[in-house]
């Protein structure tokens, strides 16, 4: 099993930026596939930015060139950085980990941008 904690949500202007943290309660070395996803009020939840295979990234194309996954290993975190945020974003954001054919999810962080 892998515990998952979300932080760093919080209400921030348009164009501002937020550093999104997801703690693991099991080695990220050993967890093959790991991102992040948003679900906005009223819509489905969606990718947003995840790793693939080996060390190549993917991102949904609305957060490309703004939002940066990244992970520290010794540390068990996932990190999401956001900048240029837009209202669009606004969101609550979960991190994923999925393992032995199991996916497992945080409870999420809100995020919520300002016009």
């Amino acid at each position: 099993q892998v515990q998952l904690v979300e932080s760093g949500g919080g209400l921030v202007q348009a164009g501002g930026s937020l550093r999104l943290s997801c703690g693991s309660s099991r080695s990220i070395f050993w967890i093959p596939a790991m991102g992040w996803y948003r679900q906005a009020p009223g819509k489905l939840r969606e990718l947003v930015a995840e790793f693939g295979s080996g060390i190549s990234t993917n991102y949904a194309d609305s957060v490309k060139g703004r939002f940066a996954i990244s992970k520290d290993i010794p540390k068990n975190t996932m990190y999401l950085q956001m900048n240029s945020l837009k209202p669009e974003d606004t969101a609550v954001y979960y991190c994923k980990a999925s393992l032995n054919g199991m996916d497992y999810w945080g409870k999420g962080t809100l995020v919520t941008v300002s016009s």
